[in-house]
């Protein structure tokens, strides 16, 4: 069940359940059992949903709108762009990553530290992003598999 996320001003910053050093705008859903460092910005205005378990790292920003148009045509294109971005379950954003507005991030994915997700790119579930502009480089699924018996092995 998703957070409400609470419209309190603290220090410039809007309160919210995740850390006090995070920016939340809009009402994005945002899964149960998410994780999000500091200095992150999280974009809900165009429609975000994050999956439950999923990691963003400090620094990362998640959005899910663009002034690009609006900038560039001196506000003769006078609208802020929006389109939703989904973040699947058990997904993990590393330090300082973009996630642009549109993209669907498939389940049990790793997106690298420093990656540029571009705008409407889909990523498939156990998918390795890493880059500028963001690539696949390998399915992940087998290594999951692998890390789940290394963590059974290892257990007292």
């Amino acid at each position: 069940m998703p957070r409400v996320i609470p419209q309190t001003i603290v220090n410039g910053i809007p309160e919210n359940p995740y850390n006090p050093h995070c920016w939340i705008t809009g009402e994005p859903d945002i899964g149960e059992g998410t994780w999000i460092g500091a200095f992150t910005l999280v974009d809900g205005q165009g429609g975000l949903t994050i999956g439950k378990g999923v990691n963003i790292s400090t620094g990362a920003a998640i959005l899910t709108h663009s002034t690009v148009k609006r900038c560039v045509t001196e506000r003769v294109y006078n609208k802020v762009d929006q389109t939703p971005t989904v973040i699947g379950d058990y997904v993990f954003i590393g330090e300082n990553a973009t996630v642009l507005m549109g993209t669907d991030i498939g389940h049990h994915s790793i997106i690298g530290a420093g990656a540029l997700i571009p705008e409407n790119m889909v990523i498939p579930p156990y998918s390795m992003v890493v880059g500028v502009p963001g690539r696949i480089i390998k399915s992940i699924k087998e290594d999951i598999e692998a890390w789940k018996k290394e963590a059974v092995s290892t257990s007292p």
